[in-house]
């Protein structure tokens, strides 16, 4: 297995630390509101990653963190007249709840940032402690970049050149910096926002000191893959890597994963072009499964365009493989052929062997879920084509657990469960079958035209009528 690593730049062949195990860690969402597409991208990503790991047969611990305090939290809590943790604690269960709607794994951990302030002040005093670290007349603690001589190693920027572009919010003090790289690991509290208190002053936690804190915690010093958008790159990841390797004196991640942007429609997602689109807003018009299908339509690390056009092209292929699965269940309770496989069939067991084989070398080649997909629609184009009532019940079930397996892996669910009708739909569908056997056609059709109105499709097979939601 290969991985495209951002550290060299290169694909390297994966060795994990411990054999048989994988240590992951994801950067979460900052959560002051509903996620965005453009969060649900790494979540969706990393969490194929991981199940394809746990696949080949790995011992996976992967952990992913909420970001509970921030300005942008602290500036909606203050809108609403709230604490911080309301809207935080809010916002959590709503991300869980779009996770759980792309079918996106829990973590091991779930780790929130002010539940690990303890850590986190630690490992600032052993960076001062260290010298890598210095606290200014206000209390504010700066991490000392210069201190850190492989500064810049992950993105590959000089620190020489490095005069702005980070993303710290600019904080009371920041005029006490020994260097303008230098980036803040703890600040001063400002009237109404959560605080704690701490041996340089009553404030709260940098951004980046919090994911070298729970990585550590839930992992340990050396972790095999850190992953995120590739935003993160710097300084985020960068930063990371500077205050994990001064405070533990070892390599931080052996290998960094990093999606692509999301653009929508050729152009950057942004609120004010009016492109801008939560989870949750997608959900009312596709189910998240066809927004999961769409993300692996690409090879992670490249630029991803979002638009009508390609989330109807992946509904239509999401309902492919589900109607061809669908269509296996239906021969597996009524398959007549021999109970094992025909000379023939063995040939086209052999060619499954062949896709499941081509399916798993694209996935080790730096996880191109593309070229995987490609492999599964060949699947789902044999099965269409040698797959009957007369094929033998031992080949049915085997195409059919292959494909699942396959797309279990990246997430997908084959099996379509209905939502339960409701007393009125159920009522309007049995008033068509009698009249339909009234030969009243004319009320059949009128029937069927409402259904169809409220979103309800309604098929007339041989084993009676079925319906499905357009």
């Amino acid at each position: 297995m290969k991985i495209f690593n951002t550290l060299s730049r290169r694909k390297e062949e994966f060795v994990p630390l411990e054999p048989g195990k994988v240590k992951m860690y994801v950067c979460g969402p900052t959560v002051y509101n509903y996620i965005h597409i453009g969060n649900a991208r790494p979540m969706i990503v990393f969490d194929t990653v991981r199940r394809y790991f746990e696949y080949k047969g790995y011992e996976v611990n992967f952990v992913s963190n909420f970001t509970d305090v921030d300005d942008k939290i602290i500036n909606k809590a203050l809108e609403e007249g709230v604490n911080a943790s309301v809207i935080s604690e809010r916002f959590i269960a709503e991300c869980k709840k779009d996770m759980a709607g792309l079918n996106v794994k829990p973590a091991t951990t779930h780790p929130q940032a002010t539940k690990e302030i303890e850590g986190m002040l630690a490992m600032i005093h052993m960076l001062i402690e260290k010298g890598n670290a210095y606290v200014a007349e206000d209390g504010t603690v700066y991490f000392r970049t210069a201190s850190f001589k492989e500064y810049g190693k992950l993105s590959h920027k000089n620190l020489d050149e490095l005069q702005s572009g980070f993303r710290e919010i600019k904080v009371t003090g920041e005029e006490g910096k020994e260097d303008p790289n230098d980036f803040v690991l703890w600040k001063p509290k400002k009237e109404g926002e959560p605080y704690w208190e701490s041996p340089w002053c009553e404030g709260r936690p940098g951004w980046h000191i919090e994911c070298s804190v729970m990585a550590k915690r839930y992992l340990g010093d050396e972790i095999d893959i850190h992953a995120g958008g590739e935003d993160l790159i710097f300084p985020h990841h960068e930063n990371e890597i500077a205050q994990s390797e001064c405070a533990n004196g070892k390599p931080f991640a052996k290998y960094w994963m990093h999606n692509g942007f999301l653009n929508i429609d050729n152009k950057k997602m942004s609120k004010s072009l009016g492109n801008f689109f939560t989870v949750r807003e997608i959900s009312e018009k596709y189910d998240l499964q066809v927004l999961r299908f769409f993300m692996l339509s690409a090879h992670y690390r490249s630029p991803l365009n979002f638009s009508a056009e390609l989330m109807e092209a992946s509904k239509n292929g999401l309902e492919r493989i589900r109607t061809a699965v669908g269509k296996l269940a239906e021969l597996q309770q009524r398959a007549q052929g021999a109970a094992s496989m025909t000379a023939a069939e063995q040939e086209n067991a052999a060619a499954v062997k062949d896709l499941v084989a081509k399916y798993e070398a694209a996935m080790d080649d730096d996880f191109n879920t593309a070229d995987a997909v490609s492999a599964i629609f060949e699947l789902v184009k044999l099965s269409n084509s040698t797959a009957d009532e007369s094929s033998s019940p031992a080949y049915v079930s085997y195409l059919k657990e292959t494909i699942e397996k396959l797309c279990d892996v990246m997430g997908i669910v084959t099996e379509v469960k209905h939502e339960a009708l409701d007393s009125e739909i159920e009522a309007m569908i049995q008033a068509r079958q009698e009249a339909r056997k009234a030969k009243n056609y004319a009320l059949a059709d009128e029937i069927r035209g409402k259904l169809s109105d409220m979103g309800i499709i309604l098929e007339d097979t041989r084993e009676g009528v079925k319906w499905k939601r357009a």
